[in-house]
């Protein structure tokens, strides 16, 4: 069976979540005087190495921010569990809660179930960051099965600083697909 995935340099589908506050919001449109969005989807409060992965990212926050990328990060968790979350994170930009399946596969993410009610109550999805530019197109995208493989951050925040420049004129890259 095939994982259908968003293809580079197409507009990026609005993305509904629950924000702490519990109003919906469409994480896709970049705050902070950001034209370009960063979404971070994470597997949950379950999982350590999410929790230090997106405390790693709030030490480039600003980093982003100065490059006019916004970010945000989004779990299938509960408003419950993403409280209960917070007391381990250390980060000041939004997270979210509430990514349904529908939104998962729509994303082209890798969706795994529990093992144990112990570890979370939900499907969940696994890691993947999508950079969303000015015109709302994907213009970076990576996806993981596992929480074991996730972009090196400098190395991330080094290469949209980068792409953001304009003497570099870079563009999407991976537009083509061959049969």
């Amino acid at each position: 069976m095939t994982t259908p995935k968003l293809e580079a340099g197409m507009p990026f589908p609005s993305i509904h979540v629950i924000a702490e506050d519990q109003t919906t919001r469409d994480i896709t449109a970049p705050q902070n005087g950001c034209d370009w969005m960063m979404i971070v989807v994470y597997r949950g409060k379950h999982c350590p190495l999410c929790t230090r992965y997106l405390n790693s990212l709030e030490e480039v926050r600003e980093t982003l921010k100065n490059s006019g990328v916004d970010m945000a990060a989004v779990s299938a968790d509960s408003p419950e569990q993403l409280a209960a979350h917070k007391a381990e994170l250390k980060v000041n930009f939004p997270l979210y809660t509430g990514l349904s399946v529908e939104q998962m596969q729509a994303l082209g993410l890798y969706i795994s179930d529990p093992r144990s009610a112990q570890e979370t109550d939900h499907p969940f999805a696994e890691p993947g960051i999508f950079v969303i530019n000015a015109e709302g197109q994907l213009h970076v995208v990576d996806i993981s099965n596992n929480p074991f493989v996730r972009p090196e951050i400098s190395t991330l925040v080094s290469g949209l600083s980068w792409i953001r420049d304009p003497d570099n004129n870079y563009p999407v890259r991976g537009k083509r697909a061959y049969q």
